[in-house]
């Protein structure tokens, strides 16, 4: 493994994986640092604390000024990649990678469980079941659109700071910008105050939106169902996740949970079967659109009355991935204005015809992208 994110970003450039930029190069400088840093972190013994971070003494109680990276900036630009690398290397256990939005759903599931115990405040007792299992947190995509979360969020953080557990994180936003307009924000300033104060701020700001650059050089609709399109999903999931490490993706939707079964920076992917076959509806499908930046699909079939209810579920998806700007990868087996020819439904396909051809288009990709 190499030692730290800085030599496995210089050895990414060499292989030609990675294209030399110079912002990409700051931020990863500043990864590395904190990298060093935590080659002798003990933060459950009194080894590697002090002096560690700036830890200093206030009576009995231990302070940390520093103890992580908030990294952000705009879509596209290498922030969840370097992350991985950071992740990857860290010289520190037990440790843990998590889109935030997975992140908040596991927190809302533990703290519901801890109320239905009789738990009357379950958020300190969540805070330390996770400072417990992680003492390295890198959270990607952080954003906060709720009240609710934004409440939770300002206590979670604290403790996990009182715990000494080391936060990385990326977002989009500076700080100051997070739950803006947001309902009742004043509530939520001491949380972004505490981010600023606790975490280091690096800004990548670099010109290049990488990921636009793939994905305008991207094929993202792959007919007919054959080796030849399987493989040219394999290599476009890897080349549009940056070959990160996949999980399933739970999201609770009005008391229900669905399931993308891979999702990895930002990008999700499923079958056609596990996603159009199951009685899932619009509520459903707003909701993936929604967790998602872009979409792979496999093996979407040919359309017919024998499949009708999959077919409407199908138009259904497409209709919130289309109408929340996202990006659509698919393998199908035939192209769009052949995949549902005749019979009954085929008048009403015809809109999500127009929006399959559109969804490959440049202009549509750029603000695809733009939108994330």
């Amino acid at each position: 493994m190499p030692d730290g994110p800085l030599t496995a970003y210089r050895h990414r450039v060499a292989e030609g994986a990675l294209r030399a930029d110079d912002a990409q190069r700051a931020a990863v400088e500043k990864l590395q640092l904190l990298h060093m840093r935590l080659k002798d972190y003990a933060p459950r013994s009194a080894r590697g604390i002090w002096g560690l971070f700036g830890f200093t003494r206030r009576g009995e109680e231990q302070v940390a000024e520093r103890i992580g990276l908030y990294m952000y900036g705009g879509v596209g630009r290498g922030k969840s990649m370097l992350m991985d690398l950071f992740f990857e290397t860290a010289p520190i256990e037990p440790k843990k990678r998590v889109h935030f939005h997975a992140f908040m759903q596991d927190v809302h599931k533990r703290l519901n469980a801890a109320r239905a115990s009789g738990v009357e405040d379950p958020i300190p007792l969540v805070a330390g079941q996770i400072a417990d299992e992680a003492a390295l947190l890198c959270f990607d995509e952080m954003q906060v659109t709720d009240i609710a979360d934004a409440m939770i969020l300002g206590r979670l953080f604290e403790a996990f700071f009182e715990r000494h557990v080391v936060i990385v994180t990326t977002s989009n936003r500076h700080p100051n910008d997070l739950y803006k307009n947001g309902l009742q924000r004043e509530r939520f300033v001491p949380f972004i105050e505490m981010i600023c104060q606790r975490l280091d701020l690096h800004h990548l700001d670099g010109p290049t939106d990488f990921r636009l650059a793939r994905l305008r050089g991207l094929q993202v609709y792959y007919s007919p169902l054959d080796e030849t399109a399987r493989g040219a999903m394999d290599a476009a999931w890897e080349d549009v996740t940056g070959g990160g490490r996949a999980a399933a993706l739970d999201i609770e939707v009005q008391g229900r949970t669905v399931t993308l079964p891979r999702f990895c920076n930002g990008v999700g992917r499923a079958s056609f079967a596990e996603l159009c076959a199951r009685p899932l509806g619009p509520a459903d499908y707003l909701a993936i659109a929604g967790a998602v930046k872009a979409l792979f699909i496999d093996e979407i079939p040919r359309l017919s009355r024998a499949n009708n209810n999959e077919a409407k579920r199908f138009v259904t998806l497409i209709d919130a991935l289309y109408e929340g700007r996202k990006q659509l990868v698919c393998s199908a087996a035939a192209a769009p204005e052949h995949l549902y020819e005749a019979g009954e439904g085929a008048f009403e396909f015809e809109r999500t015809v127009s929006r399959l051809m559109e969804m490959q288009s440049k202009d549509y990709l750029a603000g695809s992208i733009s939108a994330a």
